[in-house]
């Protein structure tokens, strides 16, 4: 197959350890770190990208997204006539960790937790704090009665009490978690995120990251329970639990 991938380019390591190994053909083409910061713009950025791959002389098989809801961001996308591929996942975390269900054995209860990784550290330093992404950027800052006439009852409960937990966890969580995937250890980015952890007097956790999810998405390993494919005249939509994550409409 002929991929082209569309990553952020905190995957950066990861992403070209496992095309460099993918045994199919694979385009990369990176967005920039800070651009889910405004899903809309963001939405459009990666849209146009899309269609020029739909478009190209190359005739690409696939278009793998390296990316997860991302605060609405990829929500709305759209395919160009040609297989459209995403992890079901919320975020990047769910990527460096390697599954949904680390994600949710490790952040279900903390969702607003801070994590940092190698990526972050390598372009622009900061660590993410998904609660302010999705509160503040994202417009969900809304009445309960907006929620349900948006996504729907039971929907807007799940969003709803998850919101309310980040903010209620952004106070009272003083740890800052680092996912350290083993093949970039010798970085030493760990030490530097552990040090920046006493700074700011909060508790280091390391957690151990894998490149599973990654290397499953440029091996065309595309299976129903970790991916989403979408097809000719469909989207991408969110459904903002722990375990479908997006379906398409």
């Amino acid at each position: 197959m002929i991929i082209k991938l569309i990553a952020c380019e905190v995957f950066t390591r990861e992403a070209c350890l496992c095309v460099a190994n993918s045994p199919h053909t694979i385009d990369v083409e990176f967005t920039p770190k800070g651009a889910h910061n405004d899903p809309d713009y963001f939405r459009g950025f990666i849209q146009k990208i899309i269609d020029a791959a739909g478009e190209s002389e190359k005739k690409y098989d696939a278009i793998a997204l390296c990316l997860g809801l991302c605060g609405n961001s990829t929500a709305g996308l759209k395919s160009p006539g040609i297989p459209l591929v995403i992890p079901r996942a919320h975020d990047c975390c769910t990527l460096f960790l390697g599954s949904k269900e680390k994600f949710k054995k490790y952040f279900g209860d903390r969702p607003s937790s801070s994590f940092n990784s190698a990526g972050y550290l390598e372009h622009g330093g900061d660590y993410i704090h998904e609660a302010e992404t999705i509160i503040k950027k994202t417009g969900l800052d809304e009445e309960y009665a907006d929620f349900v006439k948006q996504y729907g009852e039971d929907n807007a409960k799940f969003i709803w009490d998850t919101l309310h937990t980040q903010q209620d966890a952004a106070e009272k969580d003083h740890k800052l978690f680092f996912i350290e995937v083993p093949e970039f250890e010798h970085l030493g980015y760990a030490e530097e995120c552990k040090k920046t952890a006493l700074t700011e007097n909060k508790e280091f956790v390391k957690l151990e990251g894998n490149i599973r999810l990654i290397k499953k998405l440029v091996y065309g390993d595309w299976n129903d329970d970790e991916f989403l494919i979408v097809g000719r005249g469909e989207e991408i939509s969110g459904v903002y639990d722990l375990d479908e994550i997006i379906t398409t409409k």
